[in-house]
């Protein structure tokens, strides 16, 4: 590849990770789904995480529905009323997505890494 630029130090190889369905109908998690997840756990609502996001909420509610219908067990459960008010909590199985979802993050980074390194 770098026989064919003019000058290797202008480009770098970048991408981004999305997990979807093998026939790619539809999108099971990427970056912003692990953010909106992160950020229910620090907000305990989809509603404050949305707000964090500058997303509507009916976007945010969205894509949990999505993730929790595509995962064999839930990643976010809510809670309706009572005295708290509710809100929101993301599952174990939601926690361990986002830790996986990080893991190859990393080493889809460490790849890109050394594909830039053979550029120079």
């Amino acid at each position: 590849m770098k026989n064919l630029l003019s000058s290797s130090s202008d480009v770098v190889v970048t991408g981004a990770i999305w997990i979807e369905r093998q026939d790619g109908s539809e999108r099971f998690l990427g970056k912003g789904r692990i953010q909106l997840l992160e950020l229910i756990i620090e907000h305990g609502s989809i509603s404050k995480a949305a707000k964090a996001m500058e997303m509507s909420y009916k976007r945010a509610w969205d894509l949990v529905n999505s993730m929790n219908a595509q995962a064999q067990k839930p990643f976010v459960i809510t809670q309706t009323g009572g005295k708290s008010g509710g809100g929101t909590i993301v599952t174990a199985e939601g926690i361990q997505a986002i830790a996986e979802y990080k893991a190859l993050q990393n080493r889809f980074r460490a790849f890109l890494s050394q594909e830039n390194q053979r550029l120079l």
